[in-house]
């Protein structure tokens, strides 16, 4: 009888650990889900510590693979949706100070079939290291001609965003996915990592040796926020390409145009009437202080 109770007693106890180790699964699970949704902490990596004091000289942006000078404009084209698509890229001679960090004022336009769609702001600054920073974007939508809002703003710093990083000082093959930008206020989190190095690229522009590519997604738009981004050293960003949406962005490079001085002025007085709406629009852009020229 003794034996009995001792085996009856030992069943039950390895009943009681297998639902211990189930309840423990399922609070992982739930945990896991809740990171995937966007309600805790983003699920790509942070590849370096974003530190206010590790900005000596932030607008002097020469990482080989992004370099980011005044007066620099990138024109690429290509197809979005099925029709075609053109971004305008402009570097400013105009700064801002985001999240303690000045910062190089970027002016990206997005034409759809050659009616605008979007126009944005973006602050972008380099560590003492070499790495480049995302640190905000302030993007107006259009639909029609007609303006619908900036329902997308981040700025780092504020409402929990954070900033992440444009491109490594070092990218390397191998060293996983890092977070590019985070606002929990808006379900934003865009993540990348090194896909491979030493490629050839043509593009109609030019041919280009040792082109950078970087695998960028999206963890809370898993259908549409997978692409391919091409650098070439001393250029930037050539090309964009979707992954697993035909109907996805394809852009290349098609011209490369430095700014005259006059040409400069025309779009900075551009950028700060941007600025003049954003104040008005956003709730977030409104707690930032204003640009400056350099």
């Amino acid at each position: 009888m003794f034996g009995e109770q001792s085996a009856q007693f030992a069943r039950l106890t390895a009943l009681a650990l297998l639902l211990l180790l189930l309840a423990g699964a399922g609070a992982m699970n739930s945990s896991t889900a809740g990171a995937s949704s966007g309600t805790s902490a983003p699920s790509c990596e942070r590849a370096s510590h974003f530190d206010q004091n590790n900005f000596s000289n932030p607008t002097k942006i020469d990482n080989e693979w992004s370099p980011l000078v005044p007066g620099t404009q990138l024109i690429l084209e290509g197809f979005a949706d099925g029709v075609p698509h053109r971004v305008v890229f402009t570097v400013t001679d105009l700064t801002k100070v985001v999240n303690g960090v000045r910062t190089v004022v970027i002016w990206d336009r997005d034409f759809s079939e050659g009616e605008i769609v979007e126009t944005e702001l973006a602050f972008k600054a380099q560590d003492d290291e070499g790495n480049v920073w995302n640190l905000g974007e302030y993007p107006e939508e259009y639909e029609d001609g007609k303006l619908l809002g900036a329902p997308n703003t981040w700025i780092a710093g504020l409402e929990g965003a954070e900033a992440g990083i444009l491109m490594q000082a070092e990218p390397r093959v191998g060293t996983g996915y890092y977070l590019q930008g985070w606002s929990p206020d808006i379900d934003f989190l865009d993540c990348a990592k090194v896909f491979n190095t030493g490629e050839k690229t043509c593009v109609p522009f030019n041919c280009y040796e040792n082109v950078l590519v970087t695998d960028e997604r999206s963890p809370l738009d898993a259908a549409d926020g997978h692409q391919r981004k091409y650098y070439a050293p001393g250029v930037g960003n050539i090309q964009i390409g979707a992954t697993g949406d035909a109907s996805g962005e394809i852009l290349e490079l098609v011209k490369i145009v430095h700014l005259s001085p006059s040409a400069l002025a025309k779009a900075q007085q551009e950028v700060l009437k941007l600025e003049k709406r954003a104040y008005q629009i956003s709730d977030v852009y409104r707690d930032t202080p204003p640009l400056e020229r350099r």
